[in-house]
């Protein structure tokens, strides 16, 4: 059992923004997933929030992406995607969400791109 982590007074509004965009999603839950707040579907993450994970000074979402997104992302803006501890090898992408100028309409997209690739077809089809 790992230990809640922390979300600092910078990361409780960004967490707010994501939990808003991910529990609007058919059937999305909050869950904590190695100590770090989580979001769902089918007993199945889809998207996860890291705040300093391991000190790396980041405020970050890590979501699934389709096949070839991930290091299509990372080149177009390398300060902003990266690719994430321990999932990124199966092709999720890390996403800062504490930088100035984030698109919260371009998080939510990559959010329910996530989501899409892991709800039930039942819920997709809603």
């Amino acid at each position: 059992m790992h230990p809640i982590m922390p979300t600092s007074k910078a990361g409780k509004p960004l967490l707010a923004e994501i939990e808003k965009i991910a529990l609007a999603l058919p059937g999305a839950v909050k869950i904590i997933n190695h100590g770090r707040p989580a979001f769902a579907v089918g007993e199945k993450t889809f998207v996860m929030f890291l705040d300093n994970h391991h000190g790396d000074e980041r405020i970050a979402i890590w979501c699934k992406a389709p096949p070839g997104d991930q290091a299509d992302m990372v080149e177009s803006d390398p300060k902003r995607y990266f690719v994430p501890p321990y999932v990124g090898p199966r092709g999720w992408i890390g996403v800062r969400v504490d930088l100035p100028k984030t698109n919260w309409k371009t998080i939510a997209s990559i959010i329910r791109e996530s989501w899409s690739m892991t709800a039930p077809k039942r819920l997709r089809a809603k």
